[in-house]
């Protein structure tokens, strides 16, 4: 939240938002394994999808009923998965997401594109389809011009090293250096 002048206050409730996804970044796994082994086997079972995931079968059966209960997954009488037209729309739609944040993260941005990967499927399932629907705009913006596309960055980039830890100057800090609070974590991966 912010109380500078002129700036909106975020309502205290934002954080819930994070429960009202669709699915759950596990569940979006699942649904995109049954993707996956469909498209190239013609099936998926649940010993399909385990396997792929690399759980065991029981965790994948009680995973898979809520999905089932959604209408995104059907099963027929072999008991092979497929995906519902729903589940078909909301897989697609997971994985453009994470194609739009792994390529700004990495193309953009600079981060190491296996970190890339690994935080653009963390964000898949979280973000917005306003938000997605921005970045896409935003890479097609830079995809339309590669001199500018080169330009930009390049001007972003020589902003990064000018920093002088000074928040008082700084619009994106406040009353402290935002680049000094963030730090490395095993479980939060690299920072820059």
């Amino acid at each position: 939240m912010s109380d500078k002048p002129g700036e909106s206050r975020v309502p205290v409730d934002t954080w819930k938002e994070f429960d009202q996804t669709t699915v759950s970044h596990s569940a979006g796994h699942h649904l995109m394994a049954i993707g996956d082994l469909v498209g190239r086997l013609g099936y998926a079972r649940v010993s399909d999808v385990a396997r792929q995931l690399n759980i065991t079968r029981g965790s994948v059966s009680i995973s898979l009923q809520p999905l089932k209960k959604a209408g995104l997954i059907v099963q027929d009488e072999n008991r092979h998965l497929r995906l519902s037209e729903q589940g078909q729309a909301l897989v697609a739609a997971l994985r453009t997401k994470r194609h739009l944040m792994q390529r700004l993260l990495a193309e953009v941005l600079g981060v190491a594109p296996e970190q890339a990967e690994i935080d653009a499927c963390k964000l898949e399932h979280l973000l917005s389809n306003e938000t997605a629907h921005r970045v896409l705009s935003f890479l097609r913006f830079l995809d339309t011009d590669a001199g500018r596309r080169r330009e930009l960055v390049d001007a972003w980039r020589a902003t990064e090293a000018g920093c002088e830890r000074m928040p008082e100057q700084c619009p994106s800090c406040d009353v402290r250096c935002l680049a000094e609070t963030i730090h490395d974590s095993p479980k939060q991966g690299r920072s820059t």
